[in-house]
C-alpha cells in the first residue's frame, strides 16, 4: 500500500508540475494586438505574424516533457484538420532545450499536422508572461488576441472560441 501511495503521489506530481493552476477558458475581457513576431518551423518554412495575416491562430507553448502539452496535441491535430480550409493555423512552440532534432523526432512520432517551431528569446514575453505550459493565445484574423489558456485544453473548448472567429469574415 505504502508503494502505491508514493507511485500516486509521484503521478501527480508529474502531471501538475508543467502548470500551477487550471483556470476556466473564457474570451478575454480586453481585447489586445497579438505581437509581431516571425520564427523558421522546424521544416524550414517561415513561421510568423505576417505569413499569418488574416488567418485565425492557435499559438500553443509546449514541450515534449510535458504531460499535459502531449495529451493536447491530438486535441489540436483535429482542430487542424477540421477547421483549415476555413482559414485557421496552429502553431505549436516548442520551449524544449534539446534541440529541433529532438523536437522533429517527436513531431513524426506524433504525426503532428501542423506547424511547430522552437521558441525563440523573447517571443513568449511579446505575447505576455505566463506561467507554465501549455500555454495557448487564439489570435483572430486582425491580429488581436481574443483567449489566453492556461494548461490543458480540449477541442471543445477550443472550438467554442474558435468558430465565432471563423465565421466572422
Amino acid at each position: 500500500m505504502k508503494k502505491f501511495c508514493v507511485i500516486f503521489a509521484l503521478a501527480v506530481l508529474l502531471f501538475s508540475s508543467c502548470k500551477r493552476s487550471q483556470p476556466e477558458p473564457a474570451v478575454l475581457p480586453t481585447i489586445k494586438p497579438a505581437p509581431t513576431w516571425k520564427l523558421q518551423a522546424i521544416d524550414g518554412r517561415a513561421l510568423g505574424s505576417a505569413e499569418l495575416s488574416g488567418k485565425v491562430q492557435v499559438i500553443n507553448f509546449w514541450a515534449t516533457w510535458c504531460p499535459p502539452c502531449v495529451a493536447e496535441i491530438p486535441q489540436l491535430i483535429e482542430l487542424q484538420k477540421k477547421y483549415e480550409k476555413e482559414g485557421l493555423v496552429v502553431v505549436g512552440v516548442s520551449v524544449d532545450q534539446g534541440g529541433a532534432d529532438l523536437v522533429k523526432q517527436f513531431v513524426a512520432d506524433k504525426k503532428i499536422n501542423y506547424a511547430v517551431a522552437l521558441v525563440e528569446p523573447g517571443l513568449a514575453e511579446g505575447f505576455g508572461n505566463f506561467e507554465g505550459i501549455p500555454t495557448t493565445f487564439v489570435v483572430d484574423r486582425k491580429g488581436m488576441i481574443r483567449l489566453v489558456h492556461e494548461s490543458y485544453i480540449d477541442a471543445e473548448e477550443f472550438g467554442k472560441v474558435i468558430k465565432p472567429l471563423l465565421d466572422a469574415r
